[in-house]
């Protein structure tokens, strides 16, 4: 499979793992999974596996780093050196600044910052195991957490990829799909009262006509709907748990 051009990604009018054009993989969810954190995530999505904790707002150290005006966010994604197949160095590379730069940024639109003066929301993204479209994992997890430490934002971050193979578009690339795919265009929606307000990040590799992209972002909008409500499950179950237990 060293040729893209030989690998066929449809077959039969279906993916490789059977999905539909438009189908998800399984998203697995869960809130609160580290005490120590003000605000922390577990999720999976198809072979993804990432954590993420949350701290602040709190004092931002070195002093210089801060805003009088606003807090200050930042967002350090890494990935362990386990993630992958072939071990990768431990330390962030430039891959890991970039998706770390434009998920901040994406974060910044929701965040309400302006109400933290001179602190600090930290954001630690830790990937566990690697599949295709961790960007957008890491997005939808840190989102969560946010929630749960208590951040106060103007809505969420719900992230899909949707990328083009065979000739077709394809939401949610596996692996093979990003690897093999003619293109491949991570998307991250701002939501707020349960409606798409703005695209808060995009990003692409390959080429895509004018119809094509403008199906795709209807695309990406039906999944990251699918997902926000996903997210606000897991958000609601947390509590709902914990006041179960207070109960008893």
């Amino acid at each position: 499979m060293s040729n893209k051009d030989e690998v066929r990604l449809i077959v039969d009018g279906k993916r490789l793992d059977g999905r539909a054009f438009d189908e998800l993989r399984p998203i697995k969810i869960k809130v609160g999974v580290l005490k120590r954190a003000d605000g922390s995530c577990y999720l999976e999505m198809g072979k993804n596996k990432v954590v993420v904790a949350v701290y602040g707002p709190r004092e931002v150290h070195p002093r210089h780093l801060q805003d009088p005006v606003k807090a200050v966010v930042r967002y350090r994604y890494n990935m362990a050196p386990f993630s992958v197949e072939e071990r990768k160095r431990p330390g962030p590379d430039r891959r890991s600044v970039e998706i770390s730069k434009v998920s901040r940024e994406a974060l910044e639109a929701i965040v309400m910052k302006e109400l933290f003066p001179r602190s600090g929301i930290d954001v630690f993204v830790e990937v566990l195991q690697a599949d295709a479209g961790s960007r957008t994992a890491c997005l939808n997890a840190a989102s969560v957490a946010l929630v749960d430490a208590g951040v106060p934002m103007k809505g969420m971050i719900s992230s899909v990829a949707v990328a083009k193979v065979d000739g077709e578009l394809v939401l949610d690339p596996m692996k093979e799909e990003d690897f093999y795919g003619e293109a491949d265009m991570p998307f991250a929606f701002f939501i707020r009262n349960d409606r798409i307000e703005s695209i808060a990040l995009l990003q692409m590799d390959g080429r895509v006509t004018k119809d094509e992209f403008i199906k795709a972002v209807k695309m990406a909008k039906d999944g990251a709907m699918r997902i926000y409500k996903m997210q606000k499950e897991a958000i609601k179950s947390k509590y709902v748990v914990e006041s179960e237990e207070e109960v008893d």
